[in-house]
């Protein structure tokens, strides 16, 4: 891989560390004011509402600009979010400004790998920058269950600095750095090279653009299996972040701190997966990890029968691992068949505001359940029995196109 991989790799991991110990930091600054358990996981919800309302315009967007510009605005756009959670403002709104931050970067940073590296290499480079977000995951959740435990905030407390007053403040002053280390990084990022196109000022034009995007991806019968296949996963494993934070805690007796870091060992399981399926995964086989995605859902289920830690934690790894291995392939699948049809950044933002849609389904049907009162046994039983059923109608979705192709295939051959 040339050097500037490695930039893009390097802007990736600390803003998505960031992204990780803010999440950790705004449960914990919620659970100070006394809100209701449901807001833990609408944290998630408000994050990803900027992906969903703005996917006909940060698509284009992308594509206008050099990506490093577009990744350098956006991590500009997070540190306003610590900002304005360091000044008091409610978690949930100051953690949705970050999330439109977010929703500005993702097209810019898988957009530019298809613009840089050949699509031979898109695998193995999704495999790197899914397991180094996955890296980011564990140690950003822990590096956030650090932060807020008592004795490492009145150590940092101890150290008197201006405009610092409570533990609060110093935990989002803290990670507001590592967003700065992202944005000096970002000015490294190669300039590709590519042509941009001119960011058109009508939003009707925008939104009737990109919902001709969505058409197209979602018409293909490739980019249509893998494109719900990575909706579907991204928005079980955004919900399995909360869940895992409410099940060590209900089921295991951990209180907030230590939840978060085996919330890690699920991203350590996944770090596996991805690095395993950039290693023997193609993109012609890529769709061969399907049936995968079905264990993923029963794999779920058997936290319930978690007796202790240890198997625990063995189940969080298995999970994780079936999740890399399944979404690596996946996700190169989708952005090579995006880049033949629309574009990189369009691509992206196809697939971001379709995966972010499930997250907002998923997480608010999860905070829904808490609302009602339904045991967390019973949430996690039914969040893997419909990931399971819809993968699997996936899968069939996939068999009855193979046959149809083929069907099509044979009716050409005999003409001839």
């Amino acid at each position: 891989m040339p050097l500037g991989f490695y930039i893009i790799m390097a802007a990736q991991f600390f803003s998505a560390l960031a992204d990780n110990a803010l999440l950790i930091a705004a449960i914990s600054v919620l659970r100070d004011l006394q809100a209701p358990s449901e807001y833990a996981p609408l944290l998630k919800t408000f994050f990803t509402l900027s992906y969903v309302a703005l996917a006909a315009f940060v698509g284009a967007f992308a594509d206008s600009m050099p990506k490093w510009k577009v990744m350098f605005i956006s991590n500009n756009i997070k540190i306003l979010g610590c900002v304005m959670m360091f000044w008091g403002v409610h978690p949930l709104i100051a953690y949705a400004v970050v999330g439109l931050g977010a929703a500005a970067y993702s097209p810019a940073k898988y957009g530019i790998l298809t613009e840089y590296l050949p699509h031979r290499l898109l695998v193995v480079a999704n495999g790197w920058i899914e397991g180094l977000t996955v890296a980011a995951s564990v140690l950003g959740v822990v590096l956030g269950g650090t932060l807020i435990t008592p004795r490492v905030t009145n150590i940092l407390l101890s150290v008197p600095l201006p405009l610092i007053d409570t533990p609060g403040e110093m935990v989002v002053a803290i990670i507001s750095l590592l967003y700065i280390v992202a944005a000096v990084i970002n000015l490294y990022v190669p300039d590709t090279g590519v042509d941009h196109k001119p960011l058109k000022k009508n939003p009707i034009y925008l939104i009737h653009e990109f919902s001709h995007c969505v058409r197209l991806l979602w018409r293909d019968k490739l980019g249509q299996i893998s494109l719900a296949a990575t909706t579907l996963l991204w928005g079980a494993a955004a919900t399995l972040q909360i869940i895992v934070i409410d099940w060590a805690e209900y089921s295991l007796g951990m209180n907030l701190s230590k939840s978060s870091m085996l919330q890690g060992v699920v991203a350590i399981g996944a770090a596996i997966g991805a690095t395993l399926a950039a290693r023997l995964i193609t993109m012609r086989k890529s769709v061969r990890v399907l049936p995968i995605g079905i264990a993923i859902g029963f794999s779920v289920i058997s936290m319930n029968l978690a007796p202790n830690i240890e198997v625990a934690i063995a189940i969080l790894i298995l999970i994780g691992a079936l999740s890399g291995f399944f979404v690596v392939p996946m996700n190169a699948l989708l952005q090579h068949r995006g880049h033949i049809l629309m574009g990189a950044g369009h691509s992206i933002a196809v697939q971001n505001f379709n995966e972010n849609l499930s997250i907002l389904l998923m997480t608010g049907l999860y905070s829904l359940m808490l609302r009602v009162g339904l045991p967390i046994a019973w949430a996690i039983a039914l969040f893997g029995l419909c990931v399971s059923g819809i993968m699997y109608l996936i899968y069939r979705l996939h068999l009855e196109n193979q046959r149809i192709h083929d069907d099509v295939a044979s009716l050409d051959d005999s003409a001839h």
